[in-house]
C-alpha cells in the first residue's frame, strides 16, 4: 500500500481539480459530497492543512439539524471505514490507524452492526488517537447506549476534523523523514 501523500499546502489552491480531490481524500476519506464541501474552499491558498481543516469544520457543522442536508452529511460520515475493516479496504492512513484493533475482528464487527443499527446512515467515527481497543469498545458501547444521533453527528464531524489534522502532521513529518 502506497504512503499517503499531500502537496505542499500553498500550491493546493493552483491543483488541478482531481488532484485537489485526491488531497481531500487522503484527509477525510474519498467522499463525493466532501468534495462538495471541500474544493470551493481552495480558491484561496492556505498557510497550513489546520488552517485549512479549520476552515472546513464550521462548513461541515453548518449541516448538522438542516433536514435538507442530512443526506449529504450521512454520505460523508459514511464514507468513513468501518472500524476494523480489512485492510484492503482501508486508505493507508485509516489502516495505520485502526492496527490496534486486529485480532479482535468479530467483536468490532458486531459492535458496527449495533451502532448502524441504532443509527441509520451513520458509521462509528471516534479519533482513536493511541487509544486501544478497550477503550475504543467502551466508547461504541457508550454511544450506542447513549441512543443520541444528534451528538454522533456532531461527535463525527469533531472526529473527522481531528483525524484530518493528526494525518496531515503525521504525513508531512513523513515527508521530512521525521519518525512518526
Amino acid at each position: 500500500m502506497a504512503s499517503p501523500y499531500l502537496p505542499p499546502v500553498i500550491d493546493v489552491s493552483s491543483l488541478p481539480e482531481d488532484e485537489q480531490k485526491a488531497m481531500a481524500d487522503v484527509l477525510f476519506e474519498p467522499s463525493p459530497e466532501m468534495h462538495s464541501i471541500v474544493l470551493p474552499l481552495l480558491s484561496q491558498p492556505y498557510a497550513s492543512y489546520t488552517d485549512l481543516i479549520s476552515v472546513v469544520r464550521p462548513k461541515l457543522s453548518a449541516l448538522l439539524g438542516d433536514p435538507a442536508q442530512k443526506n449529504t452529511l450521512h454520505a460523508i460520515i459514511s464514507a468513513h471505514p468501518r472500524l476494523g475493516e480489512k485492510k484492503e479496504a482501508l486508505s493507508a492512513s485509516s489502516s495505520a490507524e485502526q492496527s490496534k484493533l486486529q485480532g479482535h475482528e468479530a467483536e468490532i464487527a458486531q459492535l458496527n452492526t449495533d451502532y448502524e443499527s441504532k443509527f441509520p446512515g451513520l458509521r462509528y467515527v471516534a479519533f482513536v488517537n493511541g487509544r486501544g481497543r478497550p477503550e475504543i469498545v467502551e466508547d461504541i458501547k457508550w454511544r450506542i447506549e447513549r441512543d443520541d444521533i444528534a451528538a454522533e453527528e456532531r461527535m463525527a464531524i469533531e472526529a473527522m476534523c481531528d483525524i484530518a489534522v493528526d494525518r496531515a502532521v503525521k504525513i508531512l513529518r513523513a515527508a521530512r523523514g521525521e519518525v512518526v
